[in-house]
């Protein structure tokens, strides 16, 4: 290793020199990447596999649900009768009292309640680039040093140069997240999993709260433990807060916040209703929103997930492919043209099969629910195949 570039306080450079891997190591490093690539390959079938399953099984479950669902109203009482049902009702939060930060004294009538903290700190970002030269692999890589507000501990000790970038190693106070005990939407309380879903945060305003630390300074919705915060130095830091779900009368910060929910009646609590297809239904909307609004939203949710997650498969597929067939590209590295030609023809390999063996798998995944559309799309990723096989059948004939 030599060391090379002008040694500032912000930014350096070091050298590292390698021999170039012969035949053999880059024989060996192949050999690795085709196992990997094997693993991903086999995992890809997993993935794509049980998304569909998931996807039929979740659209089957909100079907049922939309055809069950009793519509509560806002002001209505406990009715005995909805007991094991699932229920939609639209109302506000409400939250027995406010929740307090002691050690700012901040108080807001919500259900979360979020301090978060940060501190000013040293920064590594690294840029490499690798070239040969002299018949040896190098790779120069350039450390910038910034500094910025981290609401996380930087570790300066694995810096390349930690002389003059040392960060603290703790912070003086912590983040933490509050969460009000009991939550109800109208005479219901929720349920914890419905409380989680609660995480609408938004910054509070400290420019209405009166500061008397004299230790702490209030600006852009801050506290700073500093004097001047415009010019901070390491190891300051600077404390803000975010409410999720108002839940109280008062004006600051605002009014109680409506949301909509759809989950099961049991006495005056809002829990969890499993379905007939083993799926759970505990659904929270931020909004006003009918039952038919919510599980039209719930099934676009559930579709654009499964696009998603097919989109993954497929890609996991196309990487592993890709990684098993790189050992044809090895054996041919050394000339130039021939290595690109081969990379190219790899590639284009992997994406054709990896969109045909997706595309059966998928079709496998929905030959239990869906028959018909099954074989549609299991000729369609056939398709490629018996195109081949006639253009053979047409040269041998001429």
């Amino acid at each position: 290793m030599s060391y090379s570039g002008e040694d500032s306080r912000d930014r350096h450079t070091r050298i590292h020199t390698r021999s170039s891997p012969g035949f053999l190591e880059r024989l060996g490093e192949t050999m690795g990447g085709m196992a990997v690539g094997v693993v991903i390959f086999f995992l890809s079938f997993y993935v794509l596999f049980t998304n569909e399953g998931r996807a039929i099984r979740t659209a089957s479950s909100l079907d049922e649900g939309l055809s069950q669902v009793v519509t509560l109203h806002p002001d209505a009482s406990v009715d005995p009768q909805d007991n094991g049902h699932l229920v939609h009702l639209s109302a506000s939060l409400h939250t027995a009292q406010p929740l307090y930060d002691p050690n700012y004294r901040v108080a807001v009538q919500a259900v979360k309640l979020k301090r978060n903290v940060e501190m000013y700190q040293w920064v590594e970002y690294q840029e490499s680039r690798d070239y040969k030269e002299n018949g040896e692999t190098k790779t120069e890589t350039t450390y910038t040093y910034n500094t910025e507000w981290k609401s996380e501990i930087i570790n300066s000790r694995h810096f390349d140069k930690e002389i003059g970038h040392v960060n603290p190693s703790a912070m003086a106070v912590e983040s933490v997240t509050v969460v009000a005990p009991d939550v109800w939407v109208g005479h219901f309380a929720l349920s914890k999993g419905l409380i989680d879903q609660i995480n609408n945060f938004q910054t509070l305003s400290l420019s209405a709260l009166p500061v008397t630390d004299p230790f702490l300074t209030v600006y852009e919705d801050y506290f700073y433990h500093t004097a001047n915060p415009r010019r901070p130095e390491v190891g300051d830091v600077r404390v803000s807060f975010s409410y999720a779900g108002l839940s109280g009368q008062g004006s600051f910060p605002g009014p109680a916040q409506k949301v909509s929910v759809v989950a099961m009646q049991k006495e005056d609590k809002l829990m969890p209703f499993k379905t007939r297809s083993g799926d759970i239904l505990e659904i929270l909307y931020m909004e006003e929103l009918t039952a038919e609004e919510v599980f039209a939203r719930e099934q676009q949710y559930n579709v654009m997930k499964t696009w998603a997650m097919r989109a993954g498969g497929w890609l996991l597929m196309f990487i592993g492919i890709n990684l098993t067939m790189q050992i044809f590209y090895t054996l041919v590295d050394w000339v130039p043209v021939l290595r690109e030609l081969v990379s190219v023809g790899v590639k284009l390999f992997a994406a054709c099969v990896s969109c045909s063996l997706s595309l059966l798998t998928i079709s496998i995944g929905w030959l239990f629910y869906r028959p018909l559309v099954a074989m549609l799309i299991a000729a369609v990723a056939l398709l490629p195949v018996l195109i081949t096989h006639a253009r053979k059948a047409e040269k041998k004939h001429q």
